[in-house]
């Protein structure tokens, strides 16, 4: 499956939500789409590592950590389990660390930075609710495409 962000939004623009360049790419894969399923939390990845295992292959996790940079929600060893699973892409308004052994995953991964310190493990957060960062609305089950470009959300599947 090939695809372009921009053509997405050429076809489709009246129906989408766009965000250009606010996220720094980590993953080997720079390109990937899938149903969405969400994780809320802040400075705390227990409920991020609960979704990894248990959303279904080819989705993608989007997790808003309220946009902190004071620790990362991820690592190679939560990025190894969601490339095993077969997930698409990981998504995170936050931090990853451990970027050089992200860089050799075959998924994407999409994050504000990096930190090398790592969370809290208490369990707080929610899982598959509506988030809203950077603008846009991230709903469980919609759409999202993600190329070198930028990112696009839609309410329904745009490519086969």
């Amino acid at each position: 499956m090939t695809f372009q962000t921009a053509d997405l939004c050429d076809d489709n623009s009246n129906e989408l939500q766009v965000i250009g360049s606010e996220f720094k790419s980590y993953g080997k894969s720079h390109s990937f789409s899938g149903p969405i399923c969400t994780v809320k939390v802040f400075e705390d990845n227990v409920l991020v590592s609960h979704a990894l295992e248990s959303i279904p292959a080819g989705n993608v996790l989007v997790i808003d950590g309220g946009g902190s940079k004071k620790c990362a929600l991820l690592g190679d060893r939560l990025a190894r389990i969601a490339e095993s699973r077969n997930l698409a892409g990981i998504i995170i308004n936050g931090c990853i660390r451990d970027s050089k052994d992200l860089s050799l995953l075959d998924i994407g991964i999409l994050a504000l930075g990096s930190n090398p310190l790592k969370s809290k493990k208490e369990g707080t957060g929610e899982e598959d609710i509506p988030l809203f960062f950077l603008g846009v609305d991230w709903h469980p089950g919609d759409y999202v495409y993600v190329d070198e470009d930028g990112l696009v959300i839609s309410k329904r599947k745009l490519i086969d």
